[in-house]
């Protein structure tokens, strides 16, 4: 049996929740053994909710229970979650995270970490949510040199430009909208500047690059100040705006990172990413291109 805890029972954490349960004989016979959620660490309660039995604020009966193998951190933010997950790793306990902020603060002190401990320190879902791209960067495309990462790496954002481009409302409505469907936070700063998406392609760059990229030194603007009228004149020029997360290698061997609002040509597979869609084009010396495309935001 693999006993699983879930730190932090939000949209993610309970979507986690729901996929185990609605999954559970799949995804126990891939894994070769029963699957379980035994806890979920929230500070809230949850009267009638289907997982109340599991719901506990209490972080040492998750750390000291033998049973538990793998904890789920969907708590979010650097503080916390930074706490959690070392002890979890120095609990012997594998971590998988979706908490790209804490992925791109402390990510190679947490690998240390797990790696001291004989554990794993997972992110998949940092980057993409439900699309697979660490993974792929890190294993498929080892044989590649990688000399161009650009994606539409948050949902929220992209969900606010698709509204403000085909129905043309301005930036306010769309974002109230994007909050009101759960797609934004009610402080969506930091999708909105675009530091979501700046976290996500440093831990991409990251990866690729085989060093630690500082999120905090990469050019970064978001789309606050981006107007109807700019949507018109995209379409005009038959383009769409987008907020890109940009790498690309230039002819010194050094990478070039940036996340700014920019203009796709109306053909180009980034364009097809709409709502809160997130689509990634890698390009390798070998392969040429290949794009990973699915949902960026919402809870499964």
């Amino acid at each position: 049996m693999i006993g699983i805890a879930i730190l932090g029972y939000g949209v993610v954490g309970s979507g986690v929740a729901e996929v185990c349960q609605m999954n559970q004989a799949v995804i126990s016979q891939r894994a070769g053994q029963a699957l379980e959620v035994r806890h979920i660490l929230d500070i809230r309660t949850f009267p009638g909710d289907p997982f109340v039995d599991k719901i506990t604020n209490d972080k040492d009966k998750i750390m000291h229970d033998p049973l538990v193998s793998v904890v789920v951190e969907t708590i979010g933010g650097v503080k916390i979650a930074y706490e959690l997950t070392k002890q979890a790793l120095r609990s012997g306990k594998h971590v998988v995270t979706s908490n790209k902020e804490l992925v791109a603060t402390h990510g190679p002190e947490l690998m240390r970490l797990a790696a001291e401990h004989e554990v794993s320190y997972l992110f998949e879902a940092s980057v993409g949510g439900g699309i697979p791209i660490v993974r792929p960067l890190h294993k498929c495309l080892a044989a590649n040199v990688i000399t161009s990462i650009t994606g539409v790496l948050n949902g929220t954002t992209n969900y606010v430009m698709t509204r403000m481009g085909s129905s043309e409302i301005d930036f306010d409505e769309a974002l109230s909208e994007a909050k009101a469907k759960g797609y934004a936070e009610q402080d969506p700063t930091a999708d909105i500047e675009g530091h979501d998406a700046c976290r996500k392609i440093a831990i991409l760059g990251s990866i690729t690059l085989g060093q630690f990229i500082d999120s905090q030194q990469i050019y970064c603007e978001g789309i606050s100040k981006i107007r109807v009228a700019d949507m018109r004149y995209a379409a005009d020029l038959n383009c769409k705006i987008k907020l890109l997360g940009q790498l690309k290698m230039n002819s010194e061997g050094k990478a070039e990172i940036i996340v700014a609002p920019m203009l796709v040509p109306g053909q180009h597979p980034l364009a097809m990413a709409d709502d809160v869609f997130n689509a990634i084009m890698v390009e390798g010396n070998a392969l040429g291109e290949a794009m990973f495309y699915g949902r960026g935001a919402g809870k499964m």
